[in-house]
């Protein structure tokens, strides 16, 4: 059986026992540590009372390394050493600091907002290699919450401790209908007159489906849904092949353009969804996500769809 480590003797008193060595006075060792030299001789008399056995002697005022005291420090560097390359191993692990960044994002953020904050945080760390993970906004949160992403450019969930944002902007719902509708020289749609209309949507777990269903709550119907698709792409071309209508969030308006059109919705059905970038508090001090999070900040544009 293993002989159990008295709890006194911690990785700090090591520390301190190398610095004193090294320095060979407590003055100097303070000076290493940053700390008073009183802290320098209490933790190396609290090694000595842990260890039971003498680790200097006293000559003056001076105390002086005995056998015991080399051995000590042989051992404490290795320890120290061991521990420093296990902590940069966990951290690689865990994706703290390492070369690749896991980065979550909406489907529609990839036309402009994902290709922008990669290249913005290229040039601020040209190490860092960027992998992309693409789904609903459930799917990435749950992602980022079991630690198989690192952050996740969504849409920013209601308060929750467990998790930092910070917004990019806000963005409205629209009616999308295919180009030349009967919709088209309407200044705004309103919901309850496209009851016998036919829909498409995207699943559950998407924001926009959320605002999907919140805005056919406020027309009081339930809509005819054909069709329920996994992206937002696949979602348009169904609107331009009219399959059938749907909703959809202003930063798309210029992908299928000259085939789908977005009409705005009537004020009582106005939707917006706050997009921004979400990571893990545990984790707001790793450099990487320091970096992404100064690269976003700068891209914040309040009403200014992405």
């Amino acid at each position: 059986m293993i002989e159990r480590v008295s709890e006194e003797i911690t990785f700090r008193k090591l520390e301190i026992l190398l610095a004193y060595m090294q320095a060979g006075s407590l003055a100097r060792a303070a000076e290493l540590m940053d700390v008073s030299s009183v802290s320098i001789h209490r933790a190396l008399h609290s090694l000595e009372a842990a260890l039971r056995c003498q680790l200097f002697r006293h000559e003056g005022r001076n105390l002086v390394p005995t056998q015991a005291s080399q051995v000590l420090a042989d051992v404490a560097r290795e320890v120290l050493n061991l521990m420093s390359e296990g902590v940069q191993a966990t951290r690689r692990a865990g994706g703290y600091s390492s070369d690749l960044l896991r980065l979550g994002s909406l489907y529609s953020l990839t036309t402009a907002t994902v290709p922008q904050v990669i290249m913005d945080l290229k040039l601020r760390s040209p190490q860092l290699q960027a992998e992309l993970v693409l789904g609903s906004n459930a799917d990435l949160l749950l992602k980022l919450r079991q630690g198989e992403i690192d952050a996740a450019l969504v849409a920013v969930p209601e308060a929750d401790a467990d998790i930092e944002s910070i917004a990019l902007f806000e963005d409205d719902i629209y009616f999308a209908a295919p180009a030349g509708s009967k919709y088209a020289a309407l200044a705004a749609v309103d919901l309850r007159l496209c009851a016998d209309e036919r829909f498409v949507s995207l699943g559950d777990g998407f924001v926009t489906y959320a605002g999907f269903v919140d805005a056919f709550r406020v027309a009081r119907f339930t809509p005819k849904v054909v069709m329920k698709v996994g992206d937002i792409f696949s979602l348009m071309n169904l609107v331009s092949g009219g399959v059938g209508c749907t909703l959809l969030p202003g930063r798309v308006r210029d992908v299928f353009k000259d085939k789908v059109q977005l009409i705005p919705l009537l004020p009582e059905y106005l939707m917006r969804q706050t997009i921004g970038l979400n990571f893990l508090r545990t984790r707001e001090r790793d450099p990487n996500l320091l970096a992404l999070a100064s690269v976003c900040r700068l891209l914040h544009r309040p009403s200014s769809p992405r």
